[in-house]
C-alpha cells in the first residue's frame, strides 16, 4: 500500500518520540557498510572526521538528484559513543537512506547530519534506538520500515529491489511502499528520547495505511 505522504505523515509534526521497547534480535553489530547499488555515485565513509569540533565518522558521496542525495547501505548500525554524520552539501534538501541487507539497524550513538537537510532512513528489517541514542539534526527526520519511498511518476528508491534512484529531478516522495511481508518494528528503548528542532518534524512510521 502506498501512504500519502503529506496528508498522513509529514503532517504529523512531532517533535519528540519516547516510547519503551525491547531490543531488536541481531548478531554482533557490524558498522556502516556502503551497497554497490549506486555503482560511481555509491556512499563512502569517512573515518576520524570533525563535526563541531568533535571526532565522528562522515558519510560522503551518494548519487544527487536535484535537491535530493541518496545514500544506500548493506549494513547501517551507530555503535554506543559513536558520532555518525550524513554530509549535506550545498543545494541539498534531502537525504534519502535506504538499508538492502538482512539485518536491522541499531542506533545506539549519536545519528546527524552535517548540514541542514532533511534525513530519511528506510529498513524494512526494523530499526532500534538504544536508551543513550541521539539525533542531531537540524531539519526534519524520518525513520520507516517500508519497502521503499515513492516519487512522482511511479519512481521508487526501494530496499528490497535495490536500483539507481531516479534519474529524473524529484521532490519530496509521495509516500512509503509496502511489500507483503509485515514490516520491522520501530523500537525506542528505555528512557531514549529523540528530539528535533522545534520547528521541525520526527516521525516514525511501520503501519499501513491505505
Amino acid at each position: 500500500m502506498t501512504q500519502n505522504w503529506h496528508d498522513r505523515v509529514w503532517r504529523l509534526g512531532l517533535t519528540t518520540l519516547a516510547v519503551g521497547g525491547t531490543w531488536l534480535d541481531s548478531a554482533a553489530l557490524a558498522q556502516i557498510t556502503p551497497d554497490d547499488t549506486l555503482g560511481a555515485e555509491g556512499s563512502r565513509v569517512r573515518p576520524n572526521a570533525t563535526v563541531d569540533g568533535r571526532p565522528a565518522d562522515l558519510i560522503e558521496g551518494g548519487a544527487t538528484r536535484d535537491i535530493n542525495l541518496f545514500h544506500s547501505f548493506q549494513e547501517f548500525n551507530v555503535e554506543e559513543q559513536q558520532r555518525v554524520y550524513f554530509d549535506s552539501p550545498a543545494g541539498i534538501d534531502n537525504i534519502f537512506s535506504r538499508v538492502t541487507g538482512d539485518n536491522p539497524s541499531n542506533i545506539l550513538g549519536t545519528l546527524g547530519v552535517n548540514g541542514l537537510a532533511n534525513l530519511f532512513l528506510l529498513n524494512p528489517n526494523g530499526i532500534l534506538f538504544g536508551p543513550n541514542a541521539s539525533l542531531d539534526v537540524q531539519g526534519s527526520f524520518l525513520a520507516t520500515t517500508g519497502n521503499s519511498f515513492l516519487f512522482e511518476n511511479n519512481e521508487v528508491f526501494s530496499a528490497t529491489n535495490p536500483e539507481a534512484p531516479p534519474l529524473l529531478a524529484v521532490s519530496v516522495p509521495l509516500g512509503v511502499q509496502y511489500g507483503a511481508n509485515e514490516p520491522g518494528a520501530i523500537t525506542v528503548q528505555g528512557r531514549s528520547t529523540l528530539r528535533v528542532n522545534e520547528a521541525q518534524s520526527l516521525i516514525w512510521q511501520v503501519e499501513k495505511l491505505c
